[in-house]
């Protein structure tokens, strides 16, 4: 298995609805890895809100675990850094990530970007009294008395949270609600569940080796006014080696893709039901790189289509 480092030096439909929002700001005090100048982070818009949100976010499954202080934490707070001063802003977390959320509460406190910052967590509990424990501990994680986004995590026991989320939101302790799943397995279900209640937002995976969300459920997200968070945009990081020693599309230039990492976010932006896409990283290069994947061109069908036909 080859990891996304080997990638980063590789050679090199249009965005419907997208806006040019989100000035930058330097992103590091080293200058390295510089985003494009003179650009801004794509966004696009909550459809139950208008609200704008940049099209990269930021997920902490994984990379997120650390004790607090240690060298891996001072790391993290530079890619934070660098998220932060690009104008990113959507960060998405879970109480079940290893004591993710206590970290990203802490660097989020320590470094004073909790109002920068639009917060999603999950819910992931099997009963209503399970849910009020956890919703309390997740509060307490993150330093915080509310979040932007609360999701059910893997559609887990949906019946009763999902009821129990709306209840948090008429109390103004989150704005957004939604439920999530991460595997082709739960795509039938987040259909059903699109049809039969409101939602504010979904998280589901979509990528170049896994486009079947495209199939039904992102479109129907997107003619029920619902926003979608993209997770596994790398496939839990499977498919750098699977395009080891495979160039970049002879086009990749011409949309302003410069790694295979970008490739990959980019695929999934490209969709016009996709508000943002989630990767997780620990180190502050592949912050840049990610970055990268909100400026400039989005892919157009047959672009996507060919991605497909890679069969990766």
């Amino acid at each position: 298995m080859f990891s996304r480092r080997d990638f980063l030096n590789t050679s090199l439909w249009a965005g419907a609805g997208l806006a040019l929002g989100v000035h930058r700001a330097a992103l590091a005090a080293d200058g390295k890895g510089a985003l494009p100048a003179g650009e801004s982070l794509r966004t696009r818009a909550i459809p139950a809100s208008g609200e704008q949100i940049p099209v990269v976010g930021a997920g902490t499954s994984g990379s997120f675990v650390a004790e607090i202080g240690s060298e891996k934490y001072q790391r993290l707070k530079e890619v934070m850094a660098i998220f932060f001063n690009s104008g990113a802003t959507v960060f998405d977390t879970s109480p079940n990530y290893g004591g993710a959320d206590k970290v990203l509460g802490a660097l989020l406190e320590e470094g004073g970007w909790r109002d920068q910052c639009f917060l999603a967590t999950k819910i992931a509990a099997d009963s209503r009294a399970e849910a009020e424990r956890q919703w309390a501990e997740s509060l307490k994680a993150l330093r915080t008395d509310k979040v932007e986004l609360l999701q059910v995590h893997n559609l887990r026991d949906w019946k009763t949270q999902l009821p129990y989320a709306r209840e948090l939101k008429e109390q103004g302790k989150t704005k957004y609600v939604g439920v999530t799943h991460y595997l082709d397995r739960g795509l039938d279900e987040m259909e059903r569940i699109l049809r039969s209640e409101p939602l504010d937002f979904i998280q589901i995976h979509y990528s170049i080796n896994a486009p079947a969300a495209a199939e039904t459920v992102l479109p129907l997200a997107r003619d029920k006014g619902v926003a979608v968070l993209i997770n596994r945009a790398f496939d839990d990081g499977k498919l750098f080696g699977r395009v080891k020693d495979k160039p970049l599309p002879g086009w990749a230039a011409e949309v302003g893709v410069e790694s295979w990492a970008q490739m990959f976010l980019k695929f999934a932006i490209s969709h016009p039901a996709v508000t943002s896409v989630i990767p997780a990283t620990s180190k502050p290069k592949h912050q840049r790189d990610n970055l990268q994947a909100g400026y400039g061109p989005l892919l157009s069908e047959a672009q996507t289509r060919e991605l497909i036909a890679m069969d990766l």
